[in-house]
């Protein structure tokens, strides 16, 4: 017998269509029975790629004993956090308050105000080695509801108010110190003998490693470029990284990057695949070019939807089976390859008859030390392996195209379009924005996530500060200045319906659905905070429009991000970019063409890795809309006939140039 998920469009939702607890998707039915029955609210917020969250509903959610207590004494709403990322957002801040940790799945029990009274993440069935279990917590709760209700209601409201509460910020400006106190701060959590950040579990973390990318390119510091190419080789070198198909798991359990859970998500890929490609463009490393493009090259194959856009994430398991998709036998290898071909790729790989995973093999690079990398020819043995994994074994993909996340990916695929010289990611890059901008609006009104036809959920900070990102990245590849509108305007929206008059923006819009506290993410996760994509986005659109409105935003938004970020500086990694040239200094280079056709020495130009510098190209085409929208290039002509260049730096233009 379904239960009222199966009307939901997400995938995560309809996971738990056929429990036999009555779940409810979020909203005002949920809330209004939990009020008319005089009965706590059961929370869940998950993922349908999450690992825990498939142990947890197949021993707890599939369990007749657990849905009758949840049936008979609670109201229970599921929620996907993909779709929903304020209701996580709000959620997790009250389970990290109460328990010092958070993670997926969420389980929240709350009044029919929906103020929590209890939070946790995945709890067993049965309590075991200490830990609480759930049937045990359940008939708790609905005891102490039906007897001692003021207490719940006490320590909900003490929650909630404790929650509410702002630390007051002491002013703070931006300067060098703060970048200094923000690699100081990864270089204490660098791990010298395997990369990243941390101890286990280790997150790629993506924008940190672009901060001390682009920190060295401005200091000349060699050890924090030697923190990247560590970090990078190491990541590519474990089992994080999918050998065969391309693409990163989303983190992995061990220091060494060895064993992975399993799942892929397109924010990881996004990401990971712009940081490789701008470490390319600084030494032009042969191997970061092809994790890059290997990356690209398994979001386009296998996430890609039809009909335009990326779909978010695919499982971790097969077949109810952690990582049995990835994992191999020297059996498999030899079957694929034949004996002898098969033993050296084995040995390459690390996949023994021992195995390095539940008895089967992560393929790795960990221990290859006869080779730098891989021995060449080696991509036809892959190739084939891709393919015997993809007969072998269905791997699910949730088919929600996110917004945010879709800008990321416009980000990735333009950055490699113009670092790459490629045609191909270029074209790629103009349709993702095309789909973007015809699909992902409803009456002019961003939307957050498109599922199954079902447009659905206001944008939040983001999702606008994302997408006007890849926007603005599309720009660097074509040129075309309808981008710079387009980023524009989403910009814009993010000033009147986002700010905070304390300083700051929220996650949601002032017209979005009220929550007991509004949320408000300064600190970088696995994802960017909005605040700091945020800071970028003012600050490169200054860069390339030179309009005061833009770079007074710019500044008060660093300066925001200065004193909320003053305790974890490295926090707030992704908006430190924004500060970069603030402090060090950046320039404009606008190329005035008599036509379309671009010199060879200007393209030589882009090709070098220079993230202090903004370039803008006008010509007869394009020179009206790129005039009104970045006035300072109005008068910036040809030359008898050639192309022109001006160099502005703190306001102030070159004469025209005609030879570089």
């Amino acid at each position: 017998m379904s239960n009222s998920l199966i009307k939901e469009k997400s995938p995560y939702l309809r996971q738990h269509a056929e429990n036999p607890v009555d779940w409810l998707p979020w909203g005002e039915e949920a809330f209004y029975r939990a009020a008319r029955e005089d009965k706590p609210v059961f929370l869940s917020i998950g993922y349908s790629t999450c690992h825990w969250c498939h142990v947890m509903a197949h021993e707890s959610f599939e369990d007749e004993q657990v849905a009758a207590l949840l049936n008979r004494y609670f109201i229970s709403v599921k929620v996907d956090r993909e779709e929903r990322a304020d209701v996580d957002s709000v959620y997790m801040k009250a389970c990290q308050a109460l328990t010092g940790s958070g993670g997926w799945p969420l389980t929240i029990i709350m009044t029919a105000d929906k103020l929590p009274f209890f939070a946790g993440t995945y709890i067993p069935k049965n309590s075991r080695g200490g830990q609480l279990g759930l049937i045990p917590l359940l008939r708790a709760v609905a005891a102490k509801w039906a007897r001692d209700r003021e207490s719940l209601l006490n320590a909900a409201g003490e929650i909630s108010s404790f929650l509410a509460r702002e630390q007051p910020l002491s002013p703070s400006e931006p300067g060098e110190d703060k970048l200094k106190a923000a690699a100081a701060q990864l270089s204490a959590a660098y791990d010298k003998d395997y990369g990243g950040f941390g101890v286990a579990p280790k997150f790629p973390s993506p924008h940190d490693l672009l901060f001390l990318l682009r920190l060295s390119h401005f200091t000349g510091d060699k050890e924090q470029r030697q923190m990247v190419d560590n970090s990078l080789r190491q990541m590519y070198r474990g089992g994080i990284f999918d050998h065969f198909g391309g693409g990163f798991s989303r983190y992995s359990t061990d220091r060494e990057w060895l064993a992975p859970h399993f799942e892929k998500t397109l924010y990881d890929n996004a990401l990971l695949s712009f940081l490789y490609t701008e470490a390319w463009q600084d030494g032009h490393m042969a191997l970061y070019r092809e994790v890059a493009e290997s990356t690209l090259d398994y979001c386009l194959r296998e996430l890609k939807a039809e009909s335009g856009g990326f779909y978010s994430a695919q499982d971790a398991d097969s077949q109810g089976v952690e990582g049995a998709y990835y994992l191999f036998t020297p059996e498999e290898v030899n079957s694929v390859l034949g004996e002898e071909a098969g033993r050296h790729f084995c040995n390459c790989y690390d996949i023994t008859d021992q195995g390095n995973f539940h008895g089967k093999s992560i393929p790795n690079l960990l221990l290859n030390t006869r080779w730098n990398f891989v021995p060449e020819g080696y991509d036809e043995y892959r190739e084939k392996l891709r393919l015997y994994r993809e007969q072998r074994l269905p791997l699910f993909t949730d088919e929600k195209i996110l917004t945010a996340w879709n800008g990321l990916m416009l980000m990735a695929l333009s950055r490699a379009a113009w670092a790459f010289n490629d045609r191909r990611y270029l074209l790629e890059a103009r349709e993702l924005a095309e789909f973007m901008g015809e699909k992902l609006f409803d009456g002019g009104r961003l939307k957050a996530r498109l599922c199954g036809g079902e447009l659905r959920f206001q944008a939040q900070l983001d999702d606008l500060a994302f997408y006007a990102l890849g926007l603005l990245e599309l720009y660097r590849a074509d040129f075309e200045p309808e981008h710079i509108a387009a980023a524009q305007a989403l910009a814009q929206e993010i000033l009147e319906n986002f700010a905070d008059e304390k300083g700051g923006f929220f996650r949601s819009s002032r017209e979005a659905e009220k929550l007991f506290i509004r949320p408000k993410e300064v600190y970088d996760g696995a994802l960017p905070s909005g605040n700091s994509a945020a800071a970028l986005l003012f600050e490169e659109l200054f860069r390339l429009t030179g309009k005061e409105l833009w770079r007074e935003a710019a500044e008060k938004q660093l300066g925001y991000i200065c004193s909320a970020c003053a305790r974890v500086p490295a926090g707030c990694a992704f908006g430190y970019l924004a500060m970069l040239r603030y402090v060090y200094g950046g320039r404009e280079l606008v190329c005035a063409l008599p036509s379309g056709e671009l010199p060879e020495s200007f393209k030589a130009v882009l090709g070098r890795y220079a993230p202090e510098l903004t370039v803008l190209v006008k010509d007869p085409e394009n020179g009206e809309l790129l005039s009104r929208l970045t006035p300072f290039t109005a008068d910036m002509q040809p030359q008898k006939g050639k192309a022109a260049y001006y160099i502005c730096q703190n306001g102030a233009c070159s004469l025209p140039l005609t030879e570089l």
